[in-house]
């Protein structure tokens, strides 16, 4: 029995859910997602519960269970809270600012990195070496934070690039001479 999928999805006031067929949608506050099930388990909006069962006890409906529950979890947060990635630079002359829709970074090349800030998320650079990626789908907040960081990442010697806050880079000591 999944531990995870057990558990009632409780839906919060001004939260509300509506089902059709395999595909719930969640409204609330800061907008509205919708997420598709596996024909493996059923959905159900019981007042101010979701519920998600098995359609059965083989490995994929057990597997489906927990991960289809987490997921209608992860709507309900996003449609109230949001979820948020922060970033930050370290460097020497490293920076970012926001001009209308694109995100200007100079890293150290030999000319400015400009990145195009897909729909569905906002980026903020509240000071010059800090990032902001907040929006109310998760995996995209996610990809965009590390398409973000994939144009510098941390090295290992002095630990220069753009990191995620809470991130510990594992330094190297550098050559004997």
């Amino acid at each position: 029995m999944s531990r995870i999928g057990k558990k009632p999805v409780e839906l919060p006031k001004g939260v509300s859910a509506s089902i059709s067929g395999q595909t719930i949608e969640v409204k609330g506050p800061k907008g509205t997602r919708s997420f598709t099930a596996g024909d493996d388990v059923t959905l159900t909006v019981e007042g101010t519960t979701v519920k998600v069962t098995p359609r059965g006890l083989s490995k994929r409906a057990r597997q489906q269970w927990g991960m289809t529950r987490s997921m209608v979890a992860n709507l309900v947060v996003g449609v109230t809270e949001g979820f948020k990635k922060d970033l930050e630079i370290q460097g020497v002359g490293y920076r970012a600012a926001m001009a209308g829709n694109v995100l200007k970074l100079s890293l150290g090349y030999s000319h400015e990195v400009n990145f195009e800030v897909p729909k569905g998320v906002t980026v903020t650079s509240p000071k010059q070496t800090e990032i902001v990626v907040e929006g109310i789908d998760q995996q995209l907040v996610g990809q965009v934070a590390a398409n973000i960081r994939e144009w510098k990442r941390p090295e290992p010697y002095k630990g220069k690039g753009i990191r995620y806050k809470d991130e510990y880079i594992f330094r190297k000591e550098g050559k004997k001479k």
